[in-house]
């Protein structure tokens, strides 16, 4: 069985919750899926720490959950940012590992700005990626964003992060819990 991560880089639920799906991935196939946080349905509250402007006990919360985990944290100066440029990035670096951990590390682990195409040449070019429209006009990275959005939302993800494995939603930065739990329970696995 292949499970799917859904993640947008705005989210630091998300970027927590990447050194996990680092981990589970040793243990099963993970598909990464960026997608766009805000144009998700309501979920609960990862959705909107993720994509409004963060108060003192939701950026403690956050600081605190890094610090636990062991996780290096800076938050971007701009938080909350407009997330597109570095969505696109990474579609347009064929949405593979290395291409988020670069930019959740540039985003979230070093502080750096990245809600624009320019904030983010940088990482761009570290990716070997010239254009954040298309990648040698093999498709327009915007359409990608949508497709993989929009499916999500058939698929019932409400908020980033979002781990599907089967039929089975795992959501918000607290499933990680239930996911192991998941793992470890080989009849779990096979009800999916």
């Amino acid at each position: 069985m292949e499970a799917y991560w859904y993640f947008d880089f705005a989210s630091p639920f998300a970027y927590l919750q990447l050194a996990k799906v680092q981990e589970w991935r040793s243990r099963l196939p993970f598909t990464a899926v960026p997608v766009l946080a805000r144009a998700l349905p309501t979920g609960n509250n990862d959705r909107a720490a993720s994509t409004t402007v963060p108060e003192d006990s939701a950026e403690g919360f956050v600081r605190w959950r890094a610090k636990t985990l062991g996780i290096p944290l800076t938050s971007p100066a701009t938080y909350p940012f407009n997330s597109v440029a570095a969505l696109r990035l990474c579609a347009a670096a064929g949405s593979n590992w290395i291409a988020i951990e670069t930019i959740f590390a540039h985003l979230w682990r070093d502080g750096l700005p990245g809600a624009t195409p320019e904030e983010l040449k940088p990482v761009a070019a570290k990716l070997g990626v010239t254009s954040l429209g298309t990648t040698g006009g093999v498709f327009d990275t915007g359409a990608k964003l949508r497709e993989n959005t929009e499916g999500a939302r058939t698929l019932g993800v409400t908020t980033v992060p979002t781990i599907r494995a089967g039929s089975r939603l795992f959501h918000g930065s607290n499933a990680a819990a239930e996911f192991d739990d998941w793992l470890a329970q080989p009849t779990l696995r096979r009800s999916a």
